[in-house]
């Protein structure tokens, strides 16, 4: 495969350049390539409007693209960037081309054949999400220290699940596991004191770009 083959394209919802919000990387200033689509529907999605429309772009034009704000931290993500085939060939790209690259999927597709310089920050779907079925369990066994694993929860019962999940599989010791609060839907004070409270080896975090900017499309 050729950077400049033309022949390899993408449906992409928008390119943009912000600071990252989320993961360990949060407050980087990052260009996100979000791709459109996704076979998963959570009950608090932030950003349906990737769910479908879009612009197809060949490799050489989102490569350039990205190159324009002269970035050090590229993040892919969607929708659900995995669920177009030729998101492995972009993500290949965008490695060689020296960037450090992030992927954020849901969990629910395969993991596996991803180029090992990408950081895979996996979001497993909390019963709250109402897609907890479509969790790929198997994505666990290939997570490495260079991946991260999030847990966004709607309420309690999501995080005694997520609490359960990490303990019994002892997460922590495979990556950075990152639990996050739905906007509006729970406290992030109360889910950081209930971390503090029962001693989780797991990192608070709270969506940076929402707290700096609210819902705003390309921020």
């Amino acid at each position: 495969m050729s950077h400049s083959d033309s022949s390899i394209s993408l449906k992409i919802s928008e390119i943009f350049f912000s600071l990252q919000g989320e993961s360990t990387r949060a407050g980087l200033p990052t260009v996100f390539i979000r791709l459109t689509g996704c076979p998963l529907r959570c009950t608090w999605c932030d950003t349906a409007h990737a769910f479908s429309g879009g612009q197809r772009r060949t490799l050489p034009e989102i490569l350039e693209e990205a190159a324009r704000y002269a970035p050090r931290h590229v993040c892919v993500t969607g929708g659900e960037p995995l669920a177009q085939k030729n998101c492995l060939p972009l993500l290949v790209a965008l490695c060689d081309a020296g960037y450090d690259v992030s992927l954020e999927t849901s969990g629910a597709l395969d993991i596996a054949g991803i180029d090992p310089r990408v950081s895979r920050i996996v979001d497993l779907k909390a019963p709250g999400s109402g897609e907890l079925a479509k969790n790929r369990w198997k994505n666990l066994d290939l997570l490495t220290p260079n991946d991260e694993l999030k847990f966004v929860l709607k309420d309690r019962v999501d995080y005694e699940w997520a609490c359960d999940t990490v303990r019994g599989r002892r997460l922590d010791r495979v990556c950075p596991v990152l639990f996050s609060p739905v906007q509006g839907s729970l406290d992030p004070r109360q889910l950081a004191e209930w971390i503090v409270e029962d001693r989780l080896p797991v990192r608070f975090q709270i969506q940076l770009h929402k707290l700096l900017w609210g819902n705003m499309q390309g921020k």
